[in-house]
């Protein structure tokens, strides 16, 4: 299930030559020549492209401590509607409990590695603050550079990463294990689970402790889903209708509830404010031209398949040749073989043989069970945002709305304003009257929305 050579856990000469590579590591990183390095003996080549990414995202290996991404405020509101405290209990009961008087940390992130809990060890805990190693932190590649949460989400995969194998110095006393926590149905990244501290965090049995936890709490959402659908099976039929009605608008957006159980989320399509989607099957990446970024997005909100005829109206505005269509079939079934033989598609109808995770429809799937703050997240503007292509205009319109109708109901101050940075929500008044109603009357913040809508007021009346 993993590919990847354990560092040394134990005292003795190996671990201290491994840490001595690494440190020797640091100083060409010290001299801006790593990036370009050669080989350099004893540093782990999981770890030597690790630093090389996080060189490129220009993370600082001298920063004291990682930032705070979320305040309290903000911390708990996510918290209660991401999906992961659902199974906080079962991290609990497995990691957290026992490793109170063992020298460890267990820390649960989301998927784009902001810490949403650290529990453990008190001791410990008080030191860990340090260096930020605390709820609420971004502790992504991109931020922190190498760390076993960032670089587990990074991979895709668990991950253990020992004392100066961290890209930032003030972490090198420290050593961690971590594995991505997948959706059960969908396969969608939903966070990261982390075991930190000092030799035994990065022990062999570590990782597989880990991994099992992963999978137990896998299990118990899977669990407790089909305990919620069967607790609206047997309500009656006017209400279980309306629930399936539900279920089935989310199999047709390609939203995580419509995904077949084991299906991967490496298997995406990222269309949101991208003009050309791009397709990632098992680990491999490509960008699609803008048609080809059309008919999959098409195909993926579309399970049971279209005919020619029905994705041609979808398609081409007007009245599309099928012949035109075919012709780009063909081309899209080269750069599928290509990529991954599995994923070509089936004609008659035109159907996806493999689950496809478009973005915007798990924007659509956290929208319809209220977790609005996670949409938001995952929401980077509006779907396929050039293309003329009456489906896709359909989409779009849906996403958009759906998203603005949430963030305007339910949404904080601070969610409406993340909201009124997207280029779609640029001159809308209404998210910009309700977020200063919102915000306190002393915040710093209301002078900038106060002059946004001053603007919109004397752009309308021009």
């Amino acid at each position: 299930m993993r590919n990847l050579i354990l560092p040394p856990t134990s005292g003795g000469e190996a671990t201290a030559l491994a840490q001595r590579h690494a440190l020797a590591a640091h100083e060409q990183l010290d001299a801006q020549a790593f990036p370009n390095a050669p080989e350099i003996p004893g540093l782990r080549r999981l770890i030597r492209e690790s630093w090389q990414r996080s060189a490129r995202l220009k993370a600082n290996p001298d920063n004291p401590e990682a930032p705070l991404a979320l305040d309290t405020d903000e911390l708990e509101e996510y918290r209660r509607q991401h999906p992961l405290a659902s199974i906080m209990p079962v991290i609990h009961k497995l990691l957290v409990q026992p490793s109170h008087d063992s020298g460890l940390l267990v820390a649960v992130g989301d998927e784009v590695g902001r810490l949403l809990w650290v529990e453990g060890d008190p001791a410990l805990q008080r030191r860990a603050e340090g260096m930020m190693f605390v709820p609420g932190a971004d502790w992504s590649e991109a931020t922190v550079g190498t760390s076993a949460p960032g670089t587990a989400l990074a991979l895709g995969r668990g991950i253990q990463i020992s004392g100066a194998e961290h890209y930032q110095r003030s972490v090198h006393a420290w050593s961690c294990t971590a594995v991505p926590f997948h959706d059960p149905d969908s396969g969608a990244l939903l966070g990261v689970v982390d075991i930190t501290g000092k030799a035994s965090a990065v022990a062999p049995h570590t990782l597989s402790l880990v991994e099992a936890t992963v999978a137990a709490a896998q299990a118990q959402l899977r669990v407790e889903r089909l305990q919620l659908a069967a607790t609206l099976a047997s309500r009656p039929a006017r209400r279980r209708n309306a629930s399936s009605a539900a279920r089935s608008d989310s199999a047709r957006t390609g939203g995580a509830g419509g995904a077949k159980e084991g299906s991967l989320y490496r298997n995406s399509l990222q269309l949101l404010g991208r003009d050309q989607a791009l397709l990632s099957i098992e680990g491999k990446t490509v960008s699609l031209s803008a048609r080809h970024s059309e008919i999959l997005a098409l195909l993926s909100t579309h399970p049971d398949g279209l005919s020619a005829e029905e994705l041609s109206v979808l398609l081409y505005p007007g009245d599309g040749p099928t012949m035109t269509l075919r012709a780009e079939m063909v081309r899209l079934r080269k750069i599928l073989q290509q990529l991954n033989p599995a994923a070509v598609p089936e004609s008659r109808p035109y159907k996806l043989t493999m689950d496809l995770v478009p973005d915007s429809g798990q924007v659509l799937n956290c929208l319809q069970r209220g977790a609005h703050r996670i949409a938001l997240e995952i929401y980077r503007g509006a779907v396929l945002p050039r293309s003329e292509a009456p489906g896709i205009i359909d989409l779009r319109d849906r996403v958009s709305s759906l998203m603005r109708e949430a963030v305007l109901t339910d949404g904080s101050a601070e969610t409406l304003l993340k909201y009124a940075a997207l280029p779609e929500a640029r001159d809308d008044v209404d998210v910009r009257t309700v977020a200063l109603k919102l915000l306190p009357a002393r915040s710093p913040k209301r002078a900038a929305v106060v002059a946004d809508l001053e603007r919109l007021e004397a752009e309308l009346s021009a």
